[in-house]
């Protein structure tokens, strides 16, 4: 791994409080990634499944982890099952953590191989009346692949069906929502890698240049910085391609006048950064750009007041959207009279801003948590208000990272420029 290993005290800390959220004689699976082909005899470029990443910090595949609080034999309270590794293995993919270093990454005593999975499992549940899965239940995700949790899943419950299956989703989603001292920390750093990358390209953004000369500025910064990567596809966009909002492509040339926005994040450690910002690609905002970019600026320093403890996404949507309208009328988008006379199933802000505003970030970049969570310190969530006028070629985005406090929100993006005077002096410097 690349960043500097994390105390095995947080990831026995984050079982510990998931072992006392179980019922009675259970048992808890949860299993790696898959390793997912890409073509040929390539697999896709392996990322560790975020909930397994947070109970043992093991980043290698075919990794199981067991819990069972309540298992009468006391090393079988916790295992951890890894890939045993040989010669031919070591030669040909390189090194696999040996047991003794999945015990000091994980703070797991009790680590097999996983060809031992089987034997040990039918001994747990010869006791066990509860078997908890592990399912993705992301609300807005939607797959026809199945993961490996839900895979041998399936397998579990047709073997051992007499059984009660519960559902690890919902207390892993409720214990990620709130981050640590360790979590905050890891935040920062990707917020920090990503800050940096934004100044870099701040300084070889030109009329010419192309979206994906941009990203590969993005690139090697991250990776100098000791970031796994993107956490998640990095959008560059010129011109009208800003208006699509999970533009990927990363291809056209950036032409003089366009603007240019960026939706990018550094992953570190596992915890992925989120932020957008929007520039000129020659340097200098037109007057319409820069009250455009100021509408939207104004629009996310005043969400930003009420990331507190109390509030709701649903209640920062619902400001971002009254503000982006009364935005709107002043750019002369449409009128107040216009307004009064709309479709209330249609509103007119809805041409020009059709996203929400904020979402939970942390191991993904749109993290666990539904929309209804009452904010508490602790959380993390992104600030992101946008207008996007196609018929104008303008597509204005602002993200920034905010930590919620008992008392005034932190935005963990605080020192990445976004004033339209920094961005031009940096560009133009």
């Amino acid at each position: 791994m690349r960043y500097p290993a994390i105390n095995h005290a947080f990831f026995s800390e984050n079982r510990n409080r998931f072992a006392a959220r179980l019922l009675p004689s259970s048992v808890a699976v949860f299993h790696s990634n898959e390793q997912y082909p890409r073509n040929g005899d390539q697999f896709l470029p392996f990322r560790q499944q975020s909930d397994l990443f947070y109970l043992t910090g093991i980043e290698q595949e075919k990794t199981i982890l067991i819990i069972a609080p309540d298992a009468p034999v006391a090393d079988q309270k916790e295992i951890l099952f890894v890939l045993e590794s040989n010669e031919l293995l070591n030669r040909w993919e390189g090194h696999k953590l040996s047991v003794e270093e999945a015990r000091s990454v994980s703070g797991i005593k009790n680590v097999k191989f996983i060809t031992d999975f089987d034997t040990v499992m039918r001994e747990l549940l010869v006791w066990a009346k509860h078997i908890y899965l592990n399912y993705n239940e992301y609300p807005k995700f939607y797959t026809e692949v199945k993961d490996r949790n839900q895979r041998l899943g399936e397998e579990l419950m047709a073997r051992f069906p007499l059984h009660s299956y519960e559902r690890s989703a919902p207390i892993m989603a409720s214990l990620r929502l709130i981050k640590s001292e360790t979590e905050v920390n890891l935040l920062q750093t990707a917020c920090g890698i990503t800050g940096n990358a934004f100044k870099r390209v701040l300084k070889k953004v030109r009329p010419g240049i192309t979206e994906y000369e941009v990203q590969a500025e993005i690139d090697h910064e991250f990776t100098i910085s000791r970031a796994g990567g993107h956490g998640y596809q990095p959008i560059i966009a010129a011109g009208t391609n800003a208006c699509v909002l999970h533009y990927v492509s990363n291809h056209q040339t950036c032409m003089a006048g366009d603007l240019l926005l960026f939706d990018f994040g550094a992953e570190y450690a596992n915890y992925s950064a989120d932020m957008s910002r929007t520039i000129p690609v020659n340097g200098r905002f037109s007057a319409r750009q820069r009250d455009c970019y100021n509408a939207v600026l104004r629009v996310q320093r005043e969400l930003i007041k009420h990331y507190v403890p109390g509030s709701t996404i649903q209640h920062i949507n619902d400001m971002a959207n009254q503000l982006m309208e009364e935005e709107m009328i002043q750019l002369g988008l449409f009128s107040r009279e216009e307004v009064q006379k709309q479709n209330p199933e249609a509103p007119l802000f809805k041409q020009y801003f059709m996203h929400g505003t904020a979402h939970f970030l942390g191991l993904d970049v749109h993290d666990t948590g539904p929309k209804e969570t009452v904010f508490q310190p602790g959380m993390v969530l992104t600030c992101e208000p946008g207008l996007y006028i196609e018929a104008e070629n303008i597509g204005i985005r602002l993200e920034n990272d905010i930590l919620i406090t008992n008392s005034a929100p932190i935005d963990l993006m605080a020192d990445i420029p976004i004033e339209p005077d920094d961005i031009e002096g940096m560009m133009n410097s």
